[in-house]
């Protein structure tokens, strides 16, 4: 039986001070037979289901509480000019801390109120509260005066007895005999005061002691690790992390025996833990009841409730779905209906089809579906979704399990620009009040916590990437430090270490690792309550933001009861909403991107090409070549390579397209299996035929068959074998052998964790279908809708302007004549929009677009240009801008020219316009030929180099328009580049490369041995990667590293998790590479173009060009087979012109130089 219970304790939900997890808390208590423990986290109740959820499966009863912040004087409202003497840095706390305690229900959402109204009304640094929100939420409530810091102490630790007796009076006033004095000793000095006048004032008051620890770890070793915390929390890291900022190494979770001999002198202060614990009662239960929004049922409906409501709205959409009802149809509808209905969620459906329904009366996009839900006909028919389950075989049990009462989850996608009109709709509808946005925190991962520790500790950050890089992840999952350091080789040096620095390395960050680092928005998460959402849980402002979140994440909201659901901005969807707009703007067609048709042929041709680019979920350069090799041909196609182009599954990818065109055999072993897995050539690609096989095969109901999915997901061994014994007797009863059925179910085990959810994979399936639907017809329009929406991603738009090079779509450079603000399409061909220009606002755009309009013409001079736009709004900085980008091209191409005369331009412009005021309302007006209005002429300057053309461009675009500097070693790229720039994304593992590119950002550094390193960018036509190249090498290549210099870089591609840096060991100037990287020439030419005539133009380009060079051709059928000739009697020399010759008779790509 417990001695002593610890009520002062926080957790790492005492964002960046509390250095211990709730598991821990728990694991510690249970360890020192503790029968109760409180979470008394800063001011929030962060923590509260997990310590609830912990506490209970390890026997021991949770108290819940917080140690709150409340106001030392005044109002909660109150924010003192003199709290601080600089951003962020306080001269004196005007609040002090005050522990509250949970004792039943009612105290409880007391807490939930107080910690609400912190946030809500009282944040300043901190979310307090005042006495006032105090005497308000009392009831139920256990209140202990806190640490040093708190109501009582702070007074007492300034030697003010008085001050401090007052107030003790004035909480016990508030509190009664729920009011205890905290005593705390960390053997500091300044708590001596505290120590001795705590019990002079609890004798004077009758107000009772309570002996607490004020843990912010669990062992006493862990004070640095915490001191390293509190570091990081400084944004810097800077300071002795053995410097303890709280002045001692006793703030740990102390056992009892350590706690009664450290408050010996005050026993009854050891006792009053117990009584506290005593008083606490077992409040929290999963959830009873389901908290949904005030639904109305509009007059002119025939329905009384809810239930009858839903029946009506989805039988309406029913019949317009399915004109022609079948009885299967019918059926399946109203035992969805039923099932709905018992579990009680039609308020759910009719909340989500509403607010989708609003979006649409609206014209904003909506996603076809997303997860489970687009297995659902009644969702189908209420146009929550637009994919119909019976065409793609969807289980409604995937989404909606009546064997497994939970909330339903329908997430959904809207235009991403939009998506806050849709949520602004539901505030209004329900109260704003009523709805409020989700908590998430972010937690140190092993890699980032590495990382942090190793700046507290001064390592280098070579020696940080040299583990850090070696640290995997699996299934988008992290390996935690523990499993990296036991399952990596290249780790094993750390593991063994016994360098001081890298054993405090891993040991400080294993105590920190998986904590959490700070609290922020979920980025779709939105709950929706019958009342105020505080009535049900606590909200706060993460970071001082504007907007309110709930205090608990999405998974734990579930368990009390609230509506929750994700409206999730997919940016797919603005694309497809711009480019329907700019088809509508240039070729008067309206597209209903909902009513287009499966099967078109020129988009599956885009398909088969691998021409991907801009297409949801098929963009990247392995998908790419999978595509080329699957050649889809319907959705279902596309669905199943969306579902196995992830880790894990991936490996059957291979296995897949060799089934899918006969080179394996397709083999069941059974033929029921045929059915279920027929669409898939025999591989278990779903979750759904998972399901399937458990129904058809093992006599499960579709219900039961979900749940064995999900024992087979978490790999429950005792619910496995349960489950598996279940599966073998239905299947014999079915008249399958034991063994065959044995066989299955490993089988389905197997593929149970790679197996995707169907419903997902064909509604985003749909999408893409959607995006290279408008690519393959609508190119320049889908690509300038492309390059308009992912403009702040330097990568995509240098991948996007390459594609359209490919496909043949000039871009044109910005133009004062033709100023959008966006990107346009003007007769097939992309226009720049001047927003995308450094210094050029949006205000700017209208003023140009304004004066010219008003000129009724194109503007013809930069004199012109200056004397009609009002230069305060387009200004010197943006007139320049303007000319380095290109945009008075169409007035003068000799950019230099135009540069070398803005201030004259600006002075005559001010001059003209100043004229013009000044005598518009004259007698007679003002005279254009006045000579002092006559433009004068352009001062002479000459044009810059193309290449300082180009760099200027870039300079105020972020890219190459006009041309690309790389252009002339476009060959070699395409022939040496192991990688492109761009799409790096894919890389996890350290790679040996050769990136051809274009330099610029050069920045160098003087190491600690004296000696020069440098950093730079290389461009490639895809986008940019940051390169590093150091003083060992750098000596040798220093002349080759300079600004616009085309060159090879060889080295080692590096992936730190979030980004890729390239270490550079070699460089290589483009003008040289040819010459030393070529092996032999390849000439590839595709079966299609292969006729005499073309042979014999062939044969005489090459004899034309005799040399010295080996010449291999290649002829590709379909593809994919190749045929390969060595011309063994034929050499070339390797010029432009025969490469130009080449080109011109079979395709830019058909000219090859092979690497040594």
């Amino acid at each position: 039986m417990s001695r002593f219970v610890h009520l002062h304790n926080h957790t790492h939900f005492s964002l960046q001070d509390g250095a211990c997890k709730v598991e821990t808390l728990i694991k510690a208590a249970r360890e020192f037979d503790m029968h109760a423990v409180a979470l008394t986290d800063h001011g929030v109740l962060y923590g509260v289901p997990s310590f609830f959820k912990h506490a209970m499966e390890a026997g021991i009863k949770p108290i819940i509480g917080m140690e709150a912040y409340i106001v030392k004087e005044g109002s909660r409202h109150d924010r003192r000019s003199d709290d601080q003497t600089g951003v962020g840095r306080r001269k004196k706390k005007y609040y002090n801390h005050l522990i509250l305690l949970a004792k039943n229900q009612q105290g409880y959402h007391n807490l939930i109120k107080l910690s609400s109204y912190g946030f809500l009304e009282g944040f300043y640094y901190k979310p307090r509260i005042d006495l006032e929100l105090l005497e308000k939420y009392k009831e139920g409530i256990v209140c202990t005066s806190a640490c040093i810091g708190g109501v009582v102490a702070s007074d007492l630790a300034e030697g003010n007895y008085k001050k401090a007796k007052e107030v003790a009076k004035t909480y016990k006033d508030i509190f009664g005999n729920d009011f205890y004095l905290e005593i705390q000793n960390h053997n500091m000095e300044e708590e001596l005061p505290v120590l001795e006048g705590m019990p002079r004032i609890g004798k004077e008051l009758g107000i009772k002691l309570v002996a607490t620890n004020d843990c912010h770890y669990i062992k006493q070793e862990d004070a640095y690790s915490h001191n390293i915390l509190l570091l990081l929390s400084d944004k810097t890291g800077e300071g002795d992390y053995r410097n303890l900022r709280y002045g001692t190494d006793q703030i740990y979770f102390k056992s009892q025996d350590e706690m009664i001999n450290q408050f010996r002198d005050f026993p009854e202060a050891v006792e009053s833990t117990l009584e506290i614990a005593d008083k606490i009662e077992i409040f929290m239960k999963d959830k009873e009841t389901l908290h949904f929004p005030t639904i109305p049922i509009p007059e002119s409906s025939r329905a009384t409730d809810l239930d009858d409501y839903l029946s009506e709205l989805a039988h309406a959409g029913l019949e317009k779905r399915y004109p022609d009802l079948t009885k299967e149809i019918e059926d399946r509808f109203r035992y969805e209906l039923d099932v709905i209905k018992n579990m009680g969620f039609a308020g759910y459906f009719l909340v989500v089809a509403d607010f989708i329904n609003a979006a649409r009366e609206r014209n904003i996009l909506v996603g076809p579906g997303r997860g489970s839900a687009a297995g659902s006909i009644v969702a189908y028919a209420l146009g929550i979704t637009n994919v119909d389950p019976r065409k793609y075989d969807l289980l409604f049990e995937r989404f909606l399990n009546p064997a497994r009462k939970s909330m339903p989850d329908i997430d959904v996608d809207f235009a991403d620009d939009r998506r806050g009109e849709v949520i602004d709709y539901v505030k209004d509808k329900y109260g704003h009040e009523c709805v409020t946005q989700i908590i998430t925190f972010n937690t140190l991962s092993s890699k980032a916590v590495i990382r942090d520790v190793a700046r507290v500790l001064k390592i280098p950050i070579s020696t940080v990437n040299s583990i850090t890089k070696y640290i995997p992840s699996k299934f988008g999952k992290v390996y935690s430090i523990e499993t990296a350091l036991n399952e990596v080789p290249e780790l094993k040096w750390v593991k063994d270490s016994k360098d001081e620095q890298i054993v405090n390395l891993i040991k400080h960050a294993k105590v920190l690792e998986g904590m959490n680092r700070n609290a922020s928005k979920h980025a779709a998460g939105v709950v929706i309550a019958p009342s105020d959402v505080s009535d049900f849980v606590p909200l706060s402002n993460p970071a001082a933001q504007d907007e309110i979140v709930t205090q608990f994440n999405m998974l734990e909201l579930e368990k009390f009861g609230i509506l929750k659901m994700d409206f999730l901005g997919l940016r797919t969807l603005t694309i497809i909403k711009d480019t329907i707009e700019l088809v509508k703007k240039n070729h008067n067609i309206e597209i209903n991107i909902d009513e287009i048709e499966d099967g078109d042929e020129l988009t599956y041709k885009l398909f088969a090409k691998g021409q991907t680019s801009g297409v949801f979920q098929f963009e990247s350069p392995p998908m790419r070549e999978y595509l080329k090799k699957l050649k889809p041909r319907s959705i279902k196609d596309l669905a199943a390579m969306n579902a196995l182009y992830r880790p894990g599954p991936m490996e059957f990818i291979d296995d897949f397209l060799d089934r899918k065109y006969g080179r394996k055999p397709i083999e069941y072993a059974h033929p029921i299996l045929g059915d279920i897995l027929k669409e898939t050539y025999g591989i278990i690609v779903y979750q759904e035929q998972v399901i399937q096989i458990a129904n058809k095969v093992g006599g499960m109901s579709l219900g039961e068959a979900d749940i064995l999915r999900r024992a087979m997901g978490k790999k429950n061994l005792k619910m496995m074998a349960e489950q598996k014994a279940k599966f073998i007797k239905g299947a014999v009863e079915n008249k399958i052998s034991e063994k065959v059925a044995s066989e299955i179910f490993e089988n389905i085990d197997k593929f149970a964790n790679y197996g995707f959810n169907k419903s997902h994979a064909v509604a985003y399936s749909i999408i893409a279908y959607q995006t290279a639907f408008l690519k393959a017809h609508y190119t320049p329009e889908f690509l300038a809708a492309n390059l308009k929406n992912e403009f702040g991603d330097q990568d995509k738009v240098a991948k996007f302007l390459e594609d359209c090079r490919k496909l043949k779509i000039s871009v044109l450079a910005p133009n004062i004549n033709k100023p959008s603000v966006f990107f346009d399409v003007e007769k097939g061909k992309i226009r720049f929009g001047l927003s995308a220009i450094k210094n050029v606002g949006v205000n700017a755009i209208e003023e140009i677009k304004r004066s010219r309009e008003k000129l009724g013409r194109n503007f013809k001079s930069l004199f012109e240009f200056c004397s009609n736009v009002d230069t305060r709004v387009v200004n010197k900085r943006t007139l320049e801008g303007l000319i380095l980008a290109g945009a008075f091209d169409s007035v003068n191409k000799n950019r230099a020219l135009l540069l070398h005369n803005v201030e004259s331009a600006l002075n005559f412009g001010s001059r003209f316009q100043e004229y013009k005021r000044k005598n518009t309302d004259s007698l007679f007006g003002f005279d254009e030929n006045d000579i002092s209005l006559m433009e004068p002429k352009l001062d002479h300057c000459n044009d810059w180099s193309e290449s300082e053309k180009l760099a200027r461009e870039r300079e105020v675009i972020g890219f190459y328009v006009s041309d690309h500097p790389l252009r002339k070693f476009e060959l070699e790229y395409r022939s040496f580049s192991n990688i492109h720039l761009g799409e790096t994304e894919h890389i996890t593992e350290s790679q040996a490369v050769r990136a051809c590119g274009v330099l610029n950002g050069i920045n160098t550094k003087i190491d600690k041995s004296n000696r020069t390193m440098a950093f730079f960018k290389l461009d490639d036509f895809t986008g940019f990667c940051d390169c590093i190249m150091f003083a060992s090498t750098y000596s040798k290549f220093a002349g080759f590293i300079k600004d616009e210099a085309c060159v090879m870089v060889i080295g080692k591609l590096e992936s730190s998790g979030d980004a890729v840096k390239l270490n550079a060991e070699e460089i290589i100037p483009m003008e040289k590479a040819r010459e030393r990287f070529t092996k032999y020439l390849k000439i590839i030419i595709d079966r299609e173009k292969y006729d005499p005539e073309s042979i014999k133009t062939l044969k005489e380009i090459l004899l034309k060009h005799q040399g010295a060079m080996s010449v291999i051709i290649e002829l590709i059928n379909n593809g994919d087979d190749r045929n390969r000739f060595v011309l063994k009697q034929m050499k070339i020399k390797l010029t432009n012109t025969f490469i130009n010759e080449v080109q011109k008779l079979y395709g830019e790509e058909s000219v090859w130089l092979v690497p040594k």
